[in-house]
């Protein structure tokens, strides 16, 4: 894993937990990160990860629509 190291203004209340899971989330928003590498990176389980995502406004589906519209469309032929 890299390390990085930020310079974040000391008017900024926030501590080094929380910087890194801002970052964190956001790359596993994006896509980034899969669950697994995102929790890794703040140093929690996937679980604790996903319960604080809702936190950060980050949905814990992170799937685009066009893909569950595909999926829904290619599962039509398997229905009964």
């Amino acid at each position: 894993m890299k390390t990085l190291t930020i310079n974040i203004p000391d008017t900024l209340d926030m501590n080094d937990r929380e910087a890194k899971m801002l970052l964190a989330s956001r790359l596993y928003e994006k896509g980034k990160l899969s669950l697994g590498q995102a929790a890794e990176m703040v140093g929690l389980s996937k679980r604790a990860f996903m319960e604080i995502l809702s936190d950060y406004d980050v949905s814990i589906f992170n799937y685009p629509a066009s893909d569950i519209e595909r999926d829904i469309e290619n599962a039509k032929g398997y229905c009964v």
